[in-house]
Formats: C-alpha cells, structure tokens, sequence
C-alpha cells in the first residue's frame, strides 16, 4: 500500500513493518502507540525504523495514519497517573516530648 509520510511516498506492506520491526526493543510509550505483534510501540519509534528518516520530519498523525491503514491496532496517548498524595507527618513520640527543653 502506498502511504505518503513526511511528503515522500512509501509502498509498504504489513508483513514488512512486522519483519522491520522484529528484534528492535521498544521505547517507553509516552504518546500514541501502536501494537505490532505482542509488543507496543511508540508511533514515531516506528516510523523511524520504517522510513529511515529523522522523527522530526514527519507527525505521530501521520504514522497513526499510515499504519491504520496497513491494519494495525494505534492507541490514544495513556492517560496521565494522578499524583500521589503526599505522605503525613509522623506524630512525635510521647518520650520525644521528655527530650525537648
């Protein structure tokens, strides 16, 4: 299928992105992903590999795109974790108030 990324046309096949990207670990997923066999990768790790081009060249939207369309599965970017709530202070001791002039 041929997909336009980065104002360059790719003609690109699903068993090809499979085979590009087997053996390559995935990163940390901080924004949209994309499932390609049993692992997870970020989009724009993908297009890397894919196109062999600088991230900065081309959009996650535009990989989202293109990879939609070969059949794989994108994911929205996960959601932020809550922060923790910060711990309370520990009660002073009652044998600690001895101590204290």
């Amino acid at each position: 299928m041929r997909c336009v990324i980065a104002r360059f046309p790719f003609d690109l096949t699903k068993s090809e992105v499979e085979q590009s990207m087997n053996g390559v670990s995935p990163e940390p997923v901080t924004g949209v992903s994309v499932s390609i066999g049993r692992r997870v990768y970020p989009v724009m790790q993908v297009g890397e590999v894919i196109t062999k081009q600088d991230r900065r060249d081309f959009t996650s939207g535009e990989m989202r795109r293109a990879l939609t369309r070969l059949g794989f599965t994108c994911h929205d970017a996960p959601p932020a974790a809550p922060a923790a709530p910060a711990a309370p202070a520990p009660a002073p001791r009652a044998d600690e108030d001895a101590w204290r002039w």
